[in-house]
């Protein structure tokens, strides 16, 4: 009787489920997971550190709303005024170059005589064309809306209020016009009649910061595993990671750490 009691608690004991790798919880946006480059760096990290990474992907705006509850450890987003506004009011520790990528505009037909972004927002108010903006306050709307000379209105303006991937899906069954990042727009793959119609240009440039959360104002934070995927993401072999993610062999984003 005794023995069998030993091994039933020797394979009790063996039997209990292995504890979870510490893990940190990363607000971060829609176009770097719709992209498809978490799921090329973040496995990296883990095996090099043992750290998990949780993201939650939303808007840019909303990734900054959360943080600012003490939500997650680390931010990755790209709205640099809000990046540094977050860091100055006391959210974040320090704000890093991380990477860098565009804007594109796409559309159902070329705009004649747009060469630019300026030039085709303006051809599509003029011919009150359909366009599709996020209108849900992340990085790539606001960076619409720096874009417009004006703001917008009417029937032709339409607001998804949605992520970058089913705002696109809206504009492909409409037929209109969106911003999108590279990323998302290389990796999406309901393009239908869409194309690519402004590529470049003043305005078009999309940069990406990382910054820790402020332990000091939420004590619990995990300061030290999220600094650590701070230092990965910048070090040669965090921006080497990124450099190497390619979808139809072509390079989506591009390092801008700084030494």
């Amino acid at each position: 009787m005794i023995k069998t009691l030993m091994l039933l608690a020797f394979f009790c004991v063996f039997a209990l489920p292995v504890q979870a790798a510490e893990y940190i919880t990363l607000a971060s946006t829609t176009s770097t997971q719709n992209s498809g480059l978490f799921d090329h760096i973040l496995a990296m990290f883990t095996k090099k550190t043992a750290i998990e990474v949780r993201v939650v992907a939303v808007g840019t705006g909303q990734a900054i709303r959360n943080a600012k509850r003490g939500d997650a450890d680390v931010l990755l987003v790209h709205h640099r005024t809000s990046e540094d506004a977050f860091v100055k009011d006391g959210f974040g520790v320090k704000r890093y170059d991380l990477m860098k990528n565009d804007f594109v505009l796409v559309g159902p037909k070329l705009l004649k005589n747009s060469p630019n972004i300026a030039e085709a927002l303006q051809a599509i108010a003029s011919s009150k064309s359909l366009f599709v903006s996020r209108g849900d306050d992340s990085g790539t709307h606001k960076r619409e809306r720096s874009l417009w000379k004006s703001q917008p209105s009417g029937p032709w303006y339409r607001e998804a209020g949605a992520g970058m991937g089913a705002t696109l899906n809206m504009a492909q069954a409409m037929g209109a016009y969106t911003l999108t990042d590279r990323g998302t727009w290389v990796a999406f793959k309901n393009k239908g009649d869409l194309r690519i119609v402004v590529d470049g240009g003043d305005g078009m440039d999309n940069p990406y910061g990382v910054i820790l959360v402020n332990p000091v104002k939420y004590p619990h934070i995990k300061a030290k595993a999220g600094q650590a995927f701070i230092d990965w993401l910048v070090s040669a072999q965090g921006q080497s990671a990124i450099a190497s993610f390619k979808l139809n062999g072509q390079q989506l984003f591009f390092p801008t750490a700084k030494p």
